[in-house]
């Protein structure tokens, strides 16, 4: 048994395993970002493993970068997911994660959005007795249906269960995936939320030009950021887009890109944005919509309402607690377009009710920052590592 000395906050090394990282940028991945930014402000100390990029990406500087914020990243080997080859799948062996783990000498392996490397890392970590940390992110069962292989369903939900009753203490980010989690029996949970950067997501950053480009005759401007994936269910849509006086607006890339420009011909493209010009974009809508079922948080819903943007969102997963229906936005019940269509014509033909919504959305979030939710999670740290002493 690994023996573990009582280590104070100031000195803990975190391994955080990822199943992607930089510069394949998704919501599992911004929240790595910042829980490694404020291991760096809180003077810990971390490394990333993580699957290696395509031979290309690395002759042409779009690899994995080999430093972030000072903490080495470590690139293990990976094949291209078929269906979608911007993400990468780990090869690596348990014996393989279980050296590099006790040669960096971390205290604890935080492991985001566990399922291929993430369950390679956790075995290689029970063996070495070392705490683990994982955060349920991703409802990859979900996606089986929508990449047409349902039989895999039950499987996946199997593979998941195995995860996260192995893992030390699982953190969810919403009540929905809590109660997902303890369906299948899972215990140890947690909710961990996600914060969100108000300083960059603001309604100061509305742009008039922008608006004025894509929405000449002050249409009322609809928009969706996010993965242009088939779990994302953009395709849903369509249902707005004959909808007088708007302008829908696609933020994002991903493999059905060409698809949805033929199904939605008048929308307005914008490819994947991020940084100030992502908040600009975002701040410039006037109504924000999501359609996708499986979403276990959906941070891009809290960055449009810290950007005073009322929301539309289906009524499963992660947006039941961050859309408060008929004050901060609407829900819909999943699958019906009729109400997904009813409810964004609610606020884009109704401009006080619209003002009315974005006010409350934008009071919404005010308190939801990234520093508390970093501390919340060197407190599990903590916790896992003092459950692993005494035992």
């Amino acid at each position: 048994m690994r023996v573990i000395h009582d280590v104070h906050p100031e000195d803990v090394k975190v391994a955080i395993v990822a199943e992607s990282f930089l510069p394949h940028f998704n919501g599992v991945t911004n929240s790595i970002l910042k829980t490694l930014d404020h291991l760096r402000q809180a003077g810990h100390e971390a490394v990333v493993i993580t699957p290696n990029s395509s031979l290309a990406g690395e002759l042409s500087g779009q690899g994995v970068p080999k430093v972030y914020q000072g903490f080495k990243i470590i690139t293990v080997p990976s094949v291209p997911l078929a269906s979608y080859p911007e993400v990468r799948v780990a090869t690596a062996s348990v014996w393989r994660l279980r050296k590099l783990l006790a040669r960096e000498q971390v205290d604890v392996v935080h492991l985001a959005s566990p399922f291929i490397l993430g369950w390679q890392a956790l075995r290689a970590a029970q063996e070495l007795d070392l705490p683990t940390v994982a955060l349920y992110q991703t409802e990859v069962p979900s996606y089986a249906a929508r990449y047409k292989m349902p039989w895999l369903t039950q499987r996946l939900w199997e593979h998941v269960r195995a995860i996260h009753t192995a893992a030390d203490r699982t953190l969810v980010p919403s009540t929905f995936s809590c109660r997902q989690l303890q369906s299948l029996g899972v215990q140890r949970l947690a909710i961990c939320g996600r914060g969100v950067d108000t300083a960059q997501f603001t309604p100061r950053l509305r742009s008039e030009q922008f608006r004025r480009a894509v929405a000449p005759n002050d249409e009322v401007v609809i928009g969706y950021v996010g993965r242009l994936a088939a779990e994302k269910q953009v395709a849903d849509l369509k249902a707005l887009a004959d909808l007088g006086n708007t302008r829908l607006v696609i933020v994002g890339s991903g493999p059905l890109e060409d698809e949805l420009r033929e199904i939605l011909p008048n929308a307005h493209f914008t490819g994947f944005l991020s940084g100030e010009r992502l908040a600009e974009v975002m701040a410039s809508m006037d109504i924000f919509v999501h359609p996708g079922s499986s979403e276990t948080f959906c941070q891009t819903i809290q960055e449009a309402m810290a950007c005073g943007v009322p929301v539309v969102a289906v009524g499963r997963g992660g947006p039941l607690d961050l859309v408060d229906s008929s004050r901060t936005g609407w829900l819909y019940q999943p699958g019906n377009l009729e109400e997904l269509r009813s409810r964004v014509s609610d606020l884009a033909y109704d401009d006080a009710k619209r003002l009315a919504f974005a006010s409350a959305a934008l009071s919404s979030v005010q308190d939801r920052s990234w520093h508390s939710i970093g501390e919340q999670l060197l407190g599990h740290y903590e916790q896992v590592r003092t459950a692993k002493i005494r035992n």
